[in-house]
């Protein structure tokens, strides 16, 4: 996992609260929700788009990632808080990289396997692998707890995310990922998996912890 802050403008007001009448009554956000916004309409009320993905590149660059933010997909993400999860499953061939763009709003990013607790603020930048166990928890909590995000508080984060190939050499390197191939055990599954110990796993969406997947 590597962190980082870059130095990007706030969202226009306008766009802001397109955003979130979009999540009050499209996406219905609950506590621990990560959704998608619509990205293609934001960037044609957002004249600073361009400057959040230059610094985005800017940033991956000094950490030898080179060109690679170029060539990769981008989306849009809200979320109020998140579950501990890992994403695995869905992206096992990509690292994640999240810039946020919200202010701090007293919310962490929480990786309970390496302990690394990110302060959210805006230009806050990630990026990690995709089977490690994280979620967006209250400053002051020791886990994810859907009382910390009471409906009269503003507990939502946005972010734009983008995904990296992991197989790629310089995104390795930066993230120092050696990988341990099991072709026996991988020809016989037909979709991305994380196993521990000789078995598929799952995250404890309250403490991060690992578990055998049901």
């Amino acid at each position: 996992m590597r962190s980082g802050t870059v130095d990007v403008p706030a969202p226009p007001a306008r766009l802001v609260a397109d955003w979130e009448r979009d999540i009050s009554f499209r996406l219905g956000l609950e506590p621990g929700d990560v959704e998608a916004l619509p990205l293609a309409r934001a960037r044609a009320r957002w004249p600073d788009y361009k400057h959040c993905v230059q610094a985005a590149s800017d940033w991956t660059r000094t950490l030898g990632l080179g060109e690679v933010l170029a060539s990769c997909d981008v989306a849009l993400m809200a979320c109020r808080g998140a579950r501990y999860h890992h994403d695995g499953a869905h992206y096992g061939g990509a690292a994640f990289c999240n810039l946020f763009l919200s202010e701090d709003k007293g919310l962490d990013l929480h990786f309970p396997s390496t302990g690394h607790r990110i302060p959210l603020t805006r230009g806050t930048a990630v990026i990690f692998d995709t089977g490690q166990p994280h979620a967006v928890i209250e400053r002051r909590s020791g886990g994810f707890d859907v009382a910390d995000f009471p409906p009269d508080q503003d507990c939502t984060q946005m972010f734009l995310t983008w995904e990296l190939p992991i197989e790629d050499a310089h995104v390795a390197h930066a993230l120092q990922i050696a990988f341990d191939i099991d072709p026996s055990t991988s020809l016989r599954l037909d979709e991305e998996q994380v196993w521990l110990d000789g078995t598929r796993a799952s995250v404890c969406p309250a403490s991060g912890r690992w578990r055998r997947a049901g």
